[in-house]
């Protein structure tokens, strides 16, 4: 365990998978609560923090949680940072990566990796602010960062090209995903189905004058793009919004050919 003049005097790390990996990997201590590892703190920090969510977590809770002292937590990790980065690169592990395949058709896989990568942020809504704060470079982060590469590479766009199609993307899909997550969070905490919250937000909306003719213009497009739920409209969306970055990548594909 690292002492807190250690940690106050010590270099600041940058990642916990920067670490000796000696540190990183090291076990159960003598003096240790019996059947505690990391591996089962980190899957109790993921449920406490799909439960509550980032702002809410702490080592005293998580310790509950596990029935021990918070003491006996830094045995296995150095600060609540690293842990919440070791439970961050966890759930980047919980949907399969398409298989390397010369043969396979970029599209489907991009469409696959969008899709898992969406699902994620909606199952675990505290994943999208701590994407932005850590370097994301644990072994499951990596592997997901390596099969977006390789998936851009397959479209055929130039060297130059990639990171921005790669950003075009997989930036959509955060933005997709996290106000998703967000509302289905929202709809949960009030008690109300989708639909149901749907409704009553659409209800207050359109009674209010000041609002009256923009929330005409936008229930005609709501209304043209089809689906009787929510969760139907907003597949509709995801769906054309993906197809239309995929035309742009083949235009641009087309574009820079000689």
């Amino acid at each position: 365990m690292v002492r807190a003049a250690d940690r106050a005097t010590g270099p600041a790390k940058t990642s916990v998978w920067l670490e000796n990996k000696a540190e990183r990997e090291r076990g159960r201590r003598s003096g240790q609560p019996d059947g505690l590892d990391r591996d089962k703190i980190i899957e109790a920090t993921v449920r406490l923090l799909d439960a509550e969510g980032a702002a809410r977590f702490s080592m005293r809770k998580l310790a509950a949680e596990l029935n021990v002292t918070a003491m006996s937590l830094y045995w296995y990790v150095d600060t609540k940072d690293d842990l919440l980065e070791l439970a961050l690169d966890s759930v980047f592990g919980t949907f399969p990566l398409p298989v390397p395949d010369p043969e396979a058709d970029w599209r489907d896989q991009l469409r696959t990796l969008a899709g898992g990568y969406r699902a994620l942020l909606v199952r675990h809504p505290w994943v999208s602010a701590l994407i932005g704060t850590f370097l994301n470079i644990g072994p499951h982060a990596m592997a997901f960062s390596n099969a977006v590469q390789q998936v851009m590479r397959s479209t055929g766009l130039p060297a130059h090209g990639q990171m921005g199609g790669l950003a075009a993307v997989f930036q959509f899909v955060y933005g997709f995903g996290t106000i998703e997550g967000h509302y289905v969070q929202r709809c949960a905490s009030a008690g109300l189905s989708q639909d149901e919250y749907f409704r009553q937000a659409m209800g207050s909306i359109s009674e209010q004058p000041d609002f009256k003719k923009d929330f005409e213009q936008a229930t005609e497009i709501m209304e043209a793009r089809g689906g009787g739920s929510v969760e139907e409209m907003r597949e509709r969306d995801f769906g054309f919004a993906l197809d239309l970055l995929v035309a742009g990548i083949e235009a641009m594909v087309e574009r820079s050919r000689p």
